[in-house]
């Protein structure tokens, strides 16, 4: 007879000491009472035995029958077939000792014994349970769902203990990972009839280990607050309830020590490194101290400059003033980086798609400078053997593969795979995305995997709200940005409020005719009542067309043509010769107009991101010609342009202006609704409408809006020591500009003593200048986006109306 257990003796020693700290234990039908260990003699683990337990002689002889015994859901034939012993084979020890490692291989089974018998080879089976449900106890600080994530048995498949205990290793580094440090899980075994089994893993989480302090040792250059920043582990207080980063996490020492690094080397420190990362529990066991040790080292900046490459089509002299920095200027890691994408994409313009920049440094540390010479060679040839799309369940393929500047076939070009992945994200269909390289099927063959996470793209919508604008609004509106999973956008919205009510419909097609064409529809109705700060009211409906096309990487134009009918619209009584209780350069406003206008626009981005910029810049620039039929002739520019630098991922500058001019030709002048109307959320600090001309007779206010405006704003983010999950932000802003420059006949009224129109002292039209300052706050509340600004007005006209608080619908940051 032949029988193999699951361990040595030895092996089943050190079993039954792991055993004690995690307790298997096989309760049966008294488990809720008092449930019994399992001793050392428990089932093999996966892995085969070193070696079988033998009796003292062994049988040999040709194999005539092989039989089975105690098998209960497993057939003789599927026993058999896992055998390397056939009927009519010689059998001795060594083939014996392969049948039984072969058999405990597939984990069907707990324990099996051979005997062989006048010809007879006899297999006796126990057979592993099957389990029926897996269960967690006393979990609170992690979920169900994320628990059986990480858990590797499932109902339905063979339990063994191997399988349990490497489950129980992973629920405990999962807790660890959290912060619960002394977490604790014991699983244990609930037999059912048909040999069934639910295994349950009890867990006792333990006190959250969490971080008390936060230190640092040799730093002079930067102060422990500013370090504090730069580590994601957090200290523990006790309104950060909501953090993830406010425990002791030991794989999160090793992201900080990197952050700490780029931190310093981005600021001229080249010799910086951590000499260790220490976290100290603390005698009373209630958190962690951690303490970081740093060699600060000297401050470098900037040596020689220098570029060498062999490729004669590359003029050096272009590519050293590609370079975007130079001599005396501080150290930084990333603007090598910068300087590395400038070369790499400056060759790739030239002709040069497998190219490699390499940066040499050569550190001065008697002059405190770093000389970098850059590299530039050409590289291997590596081509892009097939892009895989997965990840998209939703999203058609094409609509993904539409947006890489990559194709199959193409050289492989680090730089335009970059860009697909941020065209991608710019979509904004997708949570995220990632785009890796896998392996070729050749050497010079490379594939991409572009990876992505559908979010949500359609809104069926209704809300009320009440914002200091527009008063009372409700909005009903449909939109999705991926109609059918083609990338096209549908919006249907009607929104009825105080000051505007207006119904709008628009359809775009990304891919118009097959062809990197975004061609568009818009149909819409809207009056604004605008009384109470112009004493006039108007009404317009139309319809328009737009064609949107690239012109380059980072640019793209625009062509478009509107037509719409507007009415404006002032009580009649108002205007009575004689007792007039608006501006005369109102009443000559009313009336209906017909607008025919053709447009085109440009617009070049070059921000590192399109959702939330925090380097680059961008600029465009609109023009629309009314007169083209219709009864209304104007040429209207508008252009506008940001900045953004990011200091860190708490403080991102913004420098974002714009301007705008409206001409009438053909002897007709510039009307009140084609006026530009500044204030509000345009111009913080003032109302709406709340600067430029403005007709002060008989102690009205009302606003005749401007041909001409330039309005500078500049918003530093700042943190609000909040947690990111309550989805605060705010941004300190400083706002500068002005508005004016009305035509002479806006300017003039009827003198009732001459009938003459003459100029009206009273109409004011200062193209003087505005400032404001203040903090706005953002909040993406349950309940919709919410943004509070708080102004100070610095800079005003007498007649202008401002506001020091207002709350409304808020727009990004």
């Amino acid at each position: 007879m032949h029988r193999h257990r699951a361990c040595s003796a030895a092996l089943a020693s050190g079993l039954a000491g792991l055993l004690a700290s995690t307790a298997l234990a096989t309760p049966g039908a008294a488990l809720a009472q008092n449930p019994a260990p399992v001793t050392a003699a428990a089932p093999p683990p996966s892995t085969a035995p070193a070696a079988p337990l033998a009796a003292a002689a062994v049988q040999t002889g040709v194999v005539q029958r092989i039989l089975v015994k105690g098998n209960e859901r497993i057939e003789p034939a599927t026993v058999i077939s896992y055998l390397p012993i056939s009927p009519g084979e010689t059998i001795d020890a060594a083939k014996i000792d392969a049948a039984l490692k072969s058999l405990f291989r597939t984990d069907l089974f707990s324990d099996v014994k051979i005997d062989f018998n006048q010809g007879d080879l006899v297999i006796t089976i126990v057979e592993n349970p099957i389990i029926n449900r897996v269960l967690f106890e006393g979990n609170s600080g992690i979920k169900e769902d994320k628990l059986r994530d990480e858990v590797t048995v499932r109902p339905r498949g063979i339990f063994t203990r191997a399988k349990a205990q490497t489950d129980v290793g992973r629920i405990v580094e999962l807790y660890r990972r959290s912060g619960r440090i002394s977490a604790t899980v014991t699983p244990q075994i609930v037999e059912l009839p048909q040999k069934r089994v639910d295994l349950i893993f009890k867990i006792d989480e333990g006190p959250k280990s969490g971080v008390l302090r936060v230190n640092f040792l040799g730093n002079k250059a930067f102060s422990d607050n500013d370090l504090r920043d730069v580590v994601v582990t957090e200290q523990t207080h006790w309104y950060k309830f909501f953090s993830t980063n406010a425990n002791y996490d030991p794989d999160r020492l090793e992201y900080d020590k990197e952050q700490l690094r780029k931190y310093y080397r981005n600021r001229g420190y080249y010799d910086f490194r951590v000499s260790s990362a220490v976290a100290e529990l603390a005698p009373d066991k209630n958190g962690f101290v951690i303490t970081y040790t740093i060699d600060e080292g000297p401050e470098y900046k900037f040596g020689k400059i220098d570029v060498e490459t062999e490729l004669k089509k590359l003029d050096k002299n272009i590519l050293v003033s590609l370079v975007p920095f130079r001599k005396g200027d501080i150290y930084q890691d990333e603007r090598i980086e910068q300087a590395t994408d400038a070369l790499t994409f400056a060759a790739g313009a030239a002709g040069f798609a497998f190219v490699d920049v390499r940066p040499r440094y050569t550190p001065n540390r008697a002059a405190g400078t770093v000389d970098v010479t850059f590299q530039v060679k050409e590289g291997p040839r590596v081509y892009v053997d097939r892009i895989d799309v997965v990840g998209n369940t939703r999203t058609l393929d094409y609509v993904i593969r539409r947006e890489m500047n990559v194709a199959e076939g193409d050289a492989y070009n680090r730089v335009l795979v970059d860009r697909s992945k941020n065209q991608i994200r710019a979509l904004g269909f997708f949570k995220n995305v990632d785009i890796t390289e896998i392996p070729g099927s050749a050497p010079d063959r490379t594939g991409l995997q572009v990876k992505v996470e559908e979010q949500p793209t359609g809104e069926l919508s209704f809300s009320a709200g009440y914002s200091s604008v527009d008063q009372l609004v409700i909005d009903l509106g449909i939109t999705e940005r991926n109609f059918r999973g083609r990338g096209e956008n549908v919006r249907a919205r009607v929104s009825l409020g105080s000051l505007r009510k207006s119904v709008d419909f628009s359809f775009t097609e990304p891919r118009f005719l097959g062809r990197d064409l975004a061609a568009g529809l818009d149909a819409y109705y809207y009056t604004y009542d605008l009384t109470q700060y112009s004493a006039y009211k108007t009404t317009t409906i139309g319809t328009g067309v737009r064609l949107n096309f690239p012109l380059s990487l980072n640019s793209s134009g625009s062509v478009r043509y509107t037509i719409r009918q507007d009415d404006i619209q002032i009580d009649p009584s108002f205007c009575v010769t004689g007792s007039l209780l608006v501006s005369p350069a109102l009443c000559d406003q009313r009336g209906s107009f017909l607008t025919s206008l053709v447009g085109y626009g440009y617009r070049l981005d070059r921000r590192n991101d399109a959702i939330n910029p925090t380097r680059g810049f961008y600029f465009q620039l609109n023009q629309d010609f009314a007169g083209l039929g219709g009864s209304v002739k104007y040429i209207k520019t508008e252009g506008d342009a940001g900045w953004y630098h990011g200091f860190n991922k708490t403080f991102i500058l913004s420098v974002v202006g714009e301007a705008g001019y409206v001409g009438g030709w053909g002897g007709d002048h510039v009307r009140i609704n084609d006026r530009f109307f500044k204030g509000g959320n345009s111009f913080r600090g003032f109302q709406t409408a709340g600067i430029g001309p403005r007709d002060l007779n008989l102690g009205r206010t009302d606003a005749l809006g401007g041909k001409a405006y330039a309005i500078s704003n500049i918003e530093l983010t700042v943190p609000t020591f909040l947690p990111e999950q309550y989805g605060i932000k705010a941004a300190l802003f400083t706002a500068v500009g002005t508005l004016g420059l009305l035509d002479d006949f806006d300017k003039t009224s009827v003198n009732p003593v001459t009938g003459l129109r003459a100029i009206d002292p009273l109409i004011k039209d200062d193209f003087g200048l505005r400032a404001s300052a203040g903090l706005s706050v953002f909040w993406k509340s349950p309940m919709g986006p919410i943004r509070f600004d708080f102004s100070q007005v610095l800079v005003k006209q007498v007649y202008d109306k401002t506001e020091t608080f207002k709350f409304s619908t808020a727009t990004r940051f």
